[in-house]
Formats: C-alpha cells, sequence, structure tokens
C-alpha cells in the first residue's frame, strides 16, 4: 500500500455542495479543475451541521465546529450544546459564576450588562442563552442593561427587528427589569482581523457612551439605520436612551459562546491601559475600571483571567497530536481570518503548537471593507506557500484553508462569490501538481456550506452558513479505492491517519471511511 508525504489537507471554507442550481455560486463558476477532480478521483459527501458536528438538530455548521471536528476525528459537543443541555436540566441558574456577577451588582448597586450578538443563528450566540441570563438575573433583583450586536450575516442582512421585538417581549414579560441599552453592528464590535478602529467605535457605544446616533428603542433605532441603507452586520453603533455604559462596580456578561470574534472587543475591556498598535491605527483609549466585573460565556483565550461560565473542554488525541506523537513535521497555513481555525480549532482547542508544529500565516487583505472589494483574497500567497512547502520537503502533514467561498460569500454579492470560488479552483490546479509531483497526497474538504446558496427564491441575498453536505476528495498516485457514504467530518482525522499508516487513537471516535484497493493501478 503506497505510503504518501506530505499529506495535504485543503480546507475548503464555506464549499457546499447542492443540487439545486439556483443561487449557487460554486454550480454558477467556470471550475474546470474542480470538475476534473470529481471526475477522476475518489469523492464522497461529509455531513457539517447539525447533530453530526456536535450541534443541535438543523442547526448550520461554521468554520469553528467544522475545524474542530475535523482535526479532533470525532463528534465535540459544542459550546451552544452543553449550555443549552444546562438550561435544559435546570442546572444553568446555579452557575457559579453567574452567581459570583450576580453577587458584585447586589453588592455595589450596579448593573449587570449582558453583551453579545442577537440572533437564532447558533453560530456565535443563542438567544435562548440571553434569555435564560435574564431569568436568572431577574430571579436575582439585579438591573439589567442589554447590549445588542446585530448579525446579519449568519441571519438575513435586515432581520434584525423581529430579534429586536422578541427581546423587548421577554424583558416585558419578566417586569421590565432591564431594558435594550445599546445596538450596534457585529461589523464593529465583532471585529476578527485587528481593524481596532472598528473595535474603539463598538468600545466608546459601551463603556463610554459615544456614538453618532441615538434613539428611543431598539426598534426605531434599527428602523433608522435601514432609512440610512445600513444592514444589520455594518449597523453604525447607536445609543439606545437614556444612557447606559459599563461603569465602574458594574458587572458584565459576553454571551456570545464562540471566542474568536470576540476577542478584541474584551481585550480592550481587559487593558485598563491604552493600548498601542504598530499596524498603523495607533492609539486605542481604554479606561481604568475599579472594582469590575467581567465574565464570558466561553473561554475566549488562554491568557485572559475572565471568569467563565462554561469553561473548555479541549480535545485530546486530535490529529496534530498524533502526527506530533510519532515524531513527524506538519505546518499549518492560512490567511488572518481563518488562522485561528487550521491552529487552535483543529488542535482540539489548544493555544499551543505540537512538537513539530509549524505555523505560517498570511496576512489578510486589509485595504477593503469587506471581501467582495477583494474577492481573491490571499488564495493565491497561500497556495505559493503551500508549494514552497511541499517543494521542501520538510513536512509530513500541511493543514490548509482557503477562505473565500465562506469569506467572500459572506458579503451575499453574487459576481464577487463566483470570482473567489474561481480563484479557489484556480489555485487547487496548482497544489495538485505540486502535491502529485512530490508523491504525496492532496485531500481536499470543507467545514461548511456557503457559497452554494447565496440568492433565495425571492432573488434576495443570503449570507448565511448552510445545512448542506461537504465534499471530501482524495488526490494521490496510484490511489485506487471507495469510499463508505454516510460520513461526516469527524471523520476525516481517522482516515487520513490510515492512509499516513499510524494509529488511529481510542478518543477519535470518527472512522477512516476510505477503503484502500490493494492493487496499485492508475486512477482511470
Amino acid at each position: 500500500m503506497t505510503r504518501y508525504r506530505p499529506v495535504v489537507l485543503a480546507v475548503l471554507d464555506g464549499w457546499g455542495i447542492r443540487a439545486e442550481t439556483h443561487g449557487n455560486a460554486i454550480a454558477a463558476a467556470t471550475l474546470p479543475v474542480w470538475h476534473g477532480l470529481l471526475q477522476r478521483w475518489p469523492n464522497t459527501l461529509l455531513a457539517a451541521s447539525g447533530e453530526a458536528v456536535g450541534l443541535p438538530k438543523g442547526v448550520m455548521g461554521n468554520s469553528e465546529v467544522g475545524h474542530m471536528n475535523l482535526g479532533s476525528g470525532r463528534v465535540v459537543a459544542q459550546g451552544v450544546t452543553i449550555i443549552d443541555a444546562a438550561i435544559a436540566d435546570g442546572e444553568f441558574p446555579r452557575n457559579e459564576t453567574l452567581a459570583r456577577a450576580i453577587a458584585h451588582v447586589a453588592k455595589t448597586k450596579g448593573t449587570l450588562h449582558l453583551m453579545g450578538l442577537l440572533s437564532d443563528g447558533c453560530v456565535h450566540s443563542s438567544m435562548t442563552h440571553l434569555f435564560a441570563l435574564i431569568d436568572v438575573a431577574v430571579s436575582a433583583g439585579v438591573p439589567i442593561a442589554v447590549h445588542a450586536f446585530l448579525d446579519g450575516r449568519d441571519t438575513p442582512p435586515r432581520s434584525a427587528l423581529r430579534y429586536a421585538a422578541e427581546l423587548e417581549r421577554k424583558l416585558a414579560d419578566v417586569g421590565r427589569a432591564g431594558a435594550i441599552a445599546s445596538v450596534t453592528g457585529r461589523y464593529y464590535a465583532m471585529d476578527r482581523d485587528r481593524r481596532w478602529e472598528r473595535t474603539q467605535r463598538a468600545y466608546d457605544l459601551l463603556a463610554n457612551g459615544v456614538a453618532q446616533h441615538r434613539a428611543q428603542t431598539a426598534q426605531e433605532a434599527i428602523r433608522s439605520g435601514y432609512g440610512r441603507n445600513e444592514d444589520d452586520e455594518f449597523f453604525a453603533p447607536t445609543i439606545v436612551s437614556p444612557t447606559r455604559t459599563i461603569d465602574d462596580g458594574d458587572a458584565f456578561v459576553f454571551f456570545n459562546f464562540r471566542p474568536d470574534r470576540a476577542r478584541q472587543l474584551l481585550t480592550a475591556f481587559n487593558a485598563g491601559t491604552d493600548l498601542y498598535y504598530d499596524d498603523g491605527f495607533g492609539v486605542f483609549p481604554s479606561k481604568r475600571y475599579r472594582d469590575p466585573f467581567f465574565a464570558t460565556m466561553t473561554k475566549y483565550e488562554e491568557q485572559y483571567t475572565n471568569p467563565v461560565l462554561f469553561g473548555p473542554r479541549p480535545q485530546y488525541g486530535t490529529f496534530g497530536e498524533i502526527v506530533a506523537h510519532e515524531g513527524l513535521r506538519q505546518l499549518r497555513l492560512a490567511e488572518t481570518e481563518k488562522y485561528a481555525h487550521v491552529t487552535y480549532f483543529f488542535n482540539g482547542g489548544r493555544e499551543d503548537q505540537f512538537d513539530g508544529e509549524d505555523r505560517i500565516l498570511i496576512p489578510s487583505d486589509r485595504a477593503v471593507a469587506t471581501y467582495d472589494l477583494a474577492p481573491a483574497m490571499r488564495a493565491r500567497e497561500i497556495t505559493d506557500a503551500a508549494i514552497a512547502a511541499i517543494r521542501g520537503e520538510k513536512y509530513d502533514a500541511i493543514v490548509m484553508n482557503y477562505a473565500n467561498p465562506d469569506m467572500v460569500g459572506h458579503t451575499g454579492k453574487w459576481q464577487p462569490t463566483i470570482e473567489g470560488v474561481e480563484v479557489v479552483d484556480e489555485s487547487l490546479g496548482r497544489l495538485v501538481d505540486a502535491t502529485l509531483h512530490a508523491g504525496g497526497l492532496l485531500a481536499i474538504t470543507a467545514d461548511h456550506g456557503n457559497a452554494e446558496e447565496e440568492v433565495d427564491a425571492n432573488g434576495e441575498p443570503i449570507t448565511a452558513h448552510t445545512t448542506n453536505p461537504v465534499p471530501f476528495i482524495l488526490i494521490g498516485k496510484d490511489l485506487r479505492g471507495m469510499f463508505d457514504e454516510g460520513g461526516k467530518l469527524g471523520d476525516v482525522a481517522p482516515t487520513l491517519l490510515t492512509l499516513m499508516g499510524l494509529p488511529i487513537p481510542e478518543r477519535m471516535t470518527g472512522k477512516n471511511i476510505f477503503v484502500q484497493a490493494t492493487t496499485a493501478k492508475e486512477s482511470p
């Protein structure tokens, strides 16, 4: 049986498979390399959403969940599922960290601020979690201020009025113990690409009560934003009167359960001093709080000491751990937007590198506000780096990510999404040639769907992920065999370990789904 070196795993972020061609940017794109690969090499479909990846039934996958399942080789119960279970079984009101936050504001006579993404997308947050927090706070008799970050990315672009109305009804039902204090788009509050000028606008709204716009209610604020032609994602920071900032003696719970887009804003609150950046932004003034209690729903970063409601459950026996344990070398490669996914998330929630693990970060294009303006993103540069690594013969395994289908797909812009997908196709052609020439094996998959569903039946743009399956293709000289049907993302790691001749650990409950033929002939 042929042993391949290197084994390259290329994750096409947001590349789902859907038979329907309407609104399908992947079907509309010109993809000669892709179609050639499907015709020549073994391929199958993998489940990438819902219970198959540790999420509630019917919930679309996302990049964090996808990479965690891919690297861990198992179905990983996600933060949303763990928190949902705590609410369902009645344990949530007894959460120790939440009790400490409530006790803090009861002592200081402060306010409990609840901030996070107001969305039912279940990608970064859950309204069920927010409502559970409200219930506990109301039972304790402490005042509440909700700071709502609008979605429009994992939900329709202008759907926030519905969510704001649901939240206002909830607050009314519990006796008006709290109110929506501010509204802003996730573009500002949830940047993850070190665009600190965006983060500062959200921080100034929350900490200093500084915003260009003001309204009497959240729904009035949202309607005004729509009048300014602002979709939910790009909604300008707005104060809902009266001004209720996060002050000395207050507490907040950042209720996003997904960490990557919450880190920058939390960094600003944690700093307590001016932050200085050498990436063209400069000074970020940060307040020094007296007697604060800043908690997060999950652990956002190892370096943060903030109290956490639901602590991390790191995965062991992951693909990267096994490769390292066997004394082999591995590379992780992505641009900024997906770097955490091929490192922290793929490693099962581990920040530190494994022995023999190198990482290459290609900076994302910061000259554009949204990636429809630069749909090629860094696909070509990532491919250049991957080919150099393959030719260098240093690595046994390479894990890389192409962000285009997801990040351009999130804009809902039809032609740029097609262009982004076509650049990935072009890049795959070069990557295939380099891998085959080196005697390696290339595995192509995705973490979730997106670009295959860009326009709905009414012609409106879709900016969210999907529940569609994703591809899994194996490419290697003399590779022959068949896939078992019914696979999921958690089956990728054990399949690759088998092809590398490495052991599958007991913790890796996924299975090898590729049966390699014993005869070594050229693929047809």
